[in-house]
C-alpha cells in the first residue's frame, strides 16, 4: 500500500508543476525547526516536500542586488508552490487522510526570521538535498535554484534517507556574497549578517521583500556537477 499511495502521490505532484518530490519522517525536524502546533506534531508524522525550479534565466540577470524581475519570479514561484500544497492537501483528504500544507514562505517569528517548518530541512530528511555553505538545501539536479514547500500528513509512505554528500570543494557562494555571511564552514553561516544585508536591499527599495538571490545565481546545475 506505501509503495503504491507514494507512486500515486509523487506523479499526481509532478503532474501538478512539482520538479523535485520527496518523504520525510518529521519527527526530527520538529524538535529541531519548527513552530508547528504540539497537537499537529502527534498526528501528522510524515512530510511530502516538493520543489520548483526557479528560472536560470532570470537568476542570471543579478549581479550585486537582487532585481525587480528576480523579486516577481520569487513570489510567482512561492504563489504556485502553495497551490501546489493545496492540490496535494486534497489528494490527500480524497483518500481520508489528514494533510496540513505549510506555507511556502511566511514568518511567523520574526526576530529570529523563522517559517513555521523548515522545508529544507525536510527536504535533507527526504533526500533531495543537503544544506550548503550558503545555508541553502542544494539538489544534485538544481543546485540552490529551487523553492519548497511541505504538506504534513498522518498518511504513511516509503520516507527519503539523508544524501551522503555535500558541497566538497565548492566555495562560489563564498566569493559573491555582499555580506560575508557565508562560511567554510556551513555550520558558521552567520544568520544576522545575512538578514542585515537583506534588510538594506528592502530599505534602499531595491525589492519589497527580504531576499537576495546572489548566492542562489552561482549556486547552478553546472556548477554542482563540478563540485
Amino acid at each position: 500500500m506505501k509503495q503504491n499511495l507514494w507512486t500515486d502521490l509523487s506523479g499526481f505532484a509532478k503532474s501538478q508543476g512539482a520538479d523535485l518530490v520527496g518523504a520525510a519522517e518529521v519527527g526530527k525536524v520538529y524538535r529541531e525547526r519548527n513552530l508547528i502546533a504540539e497537537e499537529l506534531k502527534n498526528r501528522l508524522k510524515y512530510g511530502i516536500v516538493c520543489g520548483i525550479r526557479l528560472s536560470s534565466a532570470v537568476l542570471s540577470d543579478i549581479s550585486d542586488q537582487p532585481t525587480k524581475t528576480y523579486y516577481h519570479h520569487y513570489r510567482t514561484v512561492n504563489m504556485a508552490l502553495d497551490q501546489l500544497a493545496l492540490k496535494i492537501t486534497g489528494f490527500l483528504q480524497e483518500r481520508s487522510f489528514s494533510a496540513f500544507p505549510v506555507p511556502a514562505s511566511q514568518l511567523i517569528d520574526w526576530e529570529n526570521q523563522l517559517g513555521m517548518l523548515s522545508h529544507k530541512h525536510v527536504a535533507v530528511e527526504a533526500g533531495l538535498g543537503w544544506i550548503g555553505r550558503n545555508n541553502l538545501l542544494v539538489t544534485p539536479q538544481y543546485g540552490s535554484q529551487i523553492r519548497l514547500v511541505t504538506v504534513l500528513t498522518d498518511a504513511p509512505f516509503e520516507v527519503g534517507a539523508p544524501l551522503k554528500e555535500d558541497c566538497g570543494s565548492c566555495r562560489a557562494c563564498l566569493d559573491v556574497c555582499p555580506c560575508n555571511a557565508i562560511k567554510d564552514d556551513p555550520a558558521a553561516f552567520d544568520h544576522k549578517r545575512c538578514y542585515a544585508q537583506l534588510d538594506k536591499f528592502v530599505r534602499s527599495r531595491v525589492v519589497g521583500q527580504h531576499i537576495c538571490g546572489i548566492c542562489v545565481r552561482v549556486c547552478s546545475p553546472d556548477q554542482v556537477t563540478r563540485r
